[in-house]
């Protein structure tokens, strides 16, 4: 029944819950009392919803009731934003892979959450989240960044880590006020490492949720073909930062040294 609901456009739906509520329009119902009440074009997944009401004792004031909460939950499910970078083409509407990440970042109040596999020039990179911090230093921030071992390198994990945590506080990082840092120490094992945190993802105040392709690389950013999807949904937000939450107290990511 909920499918064939929602084969039903809004606006239809909306002139089937007056009809039924006027009662104009009752189950049992045919195609033509249908066509004259609501409409022509949806007279079969009407039929069914009816039918179906019909058997489990529905009334036309319930069903009428039903289908405006129905237009109330469907209106409240936020409409995810298409976000690309790559060659423009006309008739194509998106956002702007950097454009978003520096509007989520610069406008964060309470929290941020930001995932990325690869960087390039942190002080470019990094440069609009710095700046965020060192205007509101209340703000939560959490990276979490990739360590990559590249091949044929022998440096003990700990070594590793130091070496890339050096480098990121003395060259990389642009700002006075520091975030956490935690990477996924599967990505330091000697040899071969077993998994890597690839995820590429940015959370704001717990509300808005991005997650993508892009890496925060000049490329990524403003060149190549990539696609995320930003959503402002709350219950989604929490969900992802309680899970990078959870890895964290398992200790399945660790936190990068702060000096």
């Amino acid at each position: 029944m909920i499918d064939a609901l929602l084969e039903i456009p809004v606006h239809v739906r909306g002139r089937l819950a007056s009809a039924l509520e006027s009662g104009l329009l009752a189950p049992p119902a045919t195609a033509m009392a249908i066509r004259a009440t609501v409409g022509v074009g949806y007279e079969e997944p009407i039929l069914q919803v009816l039918r179906e009401w019909e058997r489990l004792g529905v009334s036309a004031t319930a069903g009428a009731a039903w289908l405006k909460s129905l237009r109330l939950a469907v209106s409240r499910i936020p409409a995810p934003d298409f976000v690309w970078t790559g060659p423009e083409a006309a008739g194509l509407q998106a956002r702007d892979t950097r454009r978003v990440y520096e509007e989520l970042l610069g406008s964060a109040d309470r929290s941020i959450w930001a995932s990325t596999y690869v960087f390039s020039d942190g002080p470019r990179a990094f440069r609009t989240l710095a700046e965020r911090m060192d205007a509101a230093p209340e703000l939560d921030v959490t990276l979490l960044l990739n360590i990559e071992r590249r091949r044929g390198d022998t440096t003990a994990p700990d070594s590793l880590v130091r070496r890339f945590a050096d480098e990121f506080w003395g060259r990389e990082w642009p700002g006075t006020t520091r975030p956490k840092v935690y990477y996924d120490p599967r990505s330091v094992e000697a040899g071969s490492p077993t998994g890597v945190l690839h995820a590429k993802a940015v959370v704001v105040d717990e509300e808005s949720v991005f997650v993508t392709s892009a890496n925060l690389t000049a490329a990524a950013q403003d060149r190549n073909i990539e696609l995320g999807l930003l959503v402002r949904d709350r219950a989604l937000a929490v969900t992802t930062v309680v899970h990078f939450r959870t890895l964290i107290e398992r200790a399945l990511l660790r936190r990068l040294p702060d000096a």
